[in-house]
């Protein structure tokens, strides 16, 4: 799997504004300098997820971003789906969508395995997990194994 920039950012932009105890909004300007995303790519990254509902703005003096729904309600697959679709496509159809002749008919079965694999790791790990620095034991277990570090 390729975690794109738009997901990568996103993701830093939500443990941003998780992370501030006081919930206050988070103007875009600080959300790009604290974590060096550039400021148009992150407008169009919060657009995104404002249409999904994981944020709202909020205009005015304190104005800024902040978060739309709970943290803890917001899943690292939630993010990725708002600002790059879903989390497998195969020339951009879902998985399920996707049609072979019988000789290659259990690549199929492979897409959707795969999807399963990314889905039992990024629906169990919410921004607040990733804000806490606590991630679930499901999670951290998998990261357990040297071989997990090691590319391949």
């Amino acid at each position: 799997m390729r975690v794109s920039a738009k997901s990568d950012y996103a993701l830093r932009a939500l443990i941003e504004m998780a992370s501030r105890e006081d919930g206050r909004a988070v103007s875009a300007e600080e959300l790009g300098r604290l974590q060096d995303i550039p400021h148009g790519f992150l407008q169009a990254i919060l657009a995104d997820l404002r249409r999904s509902g994981v944020v709202m703005s909020q205009r005015g003096q304190s104005g800024g971003w902040r978060m739309g729904r709970a943290a803890s309600d917001v899943s690292v697959a939630d993010v990725i789906r708002a600002v790059d679709g879903p989390l497998v496509s195969v020339y951009g159809l879902r998985p399920e969508a996707v049609t072979y002749n019988e000789t290659a008919d259990v690549l199929q079965h492979v897409w959707i395995a795969a999807r399963r694999s990314l889905r039992d790791v990024f629906e169990q790990v919410s921004i607040q997990d990733l804000a806490d620095h606590k991630l679930p034991p499901a999670v951290t277990s998998r990261t357990a194994d040297e071989d997990a570090w090691q590319p391949h």
